[in-house]
């Protein structure tokens, strides 16, 4: 991982001192609200993540579990939805390669896909923590009101009349 100025979740790492380390990432409630509005969430009442490293040279492993309570709109309805994320991690953070640029695109092989690169002689845990709770939030989480929702705007019965279907119907491709 290259250093990310201003990362909401800062947990550094020696890669000389990670080996055998268990660490506990719990976010303050100042983390929280900054990684709320990062992740455009309505809020994150916890996040709490323990993995235990393991050094292989310059490469670490972190293996262990994130648990997080957050609050996100419904896709639909826009009205708040709270969920519970748990996901097993399985991080290996490796040291960046010397022609690495972070703008420019590169082609991955299927053993690369997990890696997360650090330039130096340290990584960022919380960020890594804080990227795979990105990944694990549900981009299109429905609540209870959904379905009504999608009634009163015609969406709920595709063959209702709705403006889509008029779009369709112009034979505009």
């Amino acid at each position: 991982m290259i250093e990310a100025p201003g990362s909401e979740l800062a947990r550094w790492v020696a890669v000389r001192q990670s080996d055998g380390r268990t660490i506990d990432v719990v976010a303050t409630e100042a983390e929280r609200a900054a990684l709320a509005k990062r992740f455009s969430l309505v809020s994150i009442g916890s996040l709490t993540a323990t993995l235990t490293l393991s050094r292989d040279g310059e490469k670490v492993g972190a293996v262990g579990a994130l648990q997080a309570a957050i609050v996100q709109s419904c896709a639909v309805s826009g009205d708040d939805l709270p969920a519970r994320i748990e996901e097993d991690l399985d991080l290996l953070f490796v040291p960046a390669k010397d022609d690495y640029r972070p703008d420019e695109e590169i082609e991955l092989e299927e053993s690369e896909l997990d890696e997360i690169a650090y330039e130096g002689d340290r990584f960022d845990l919380g960020e890594a923590v804080a990227q795979s709770l990105a990944l694990a939030i549900d981009p299109f989480a429905c609540g209870p009101d959904a379905d009504r929702v999608r009634e009163e705007v015609g969406l709920a019965e595709p063959e209702k009349e709705n403006p889509f279907a008029k779009l369709k119907g112009l034979g505009l491709n």
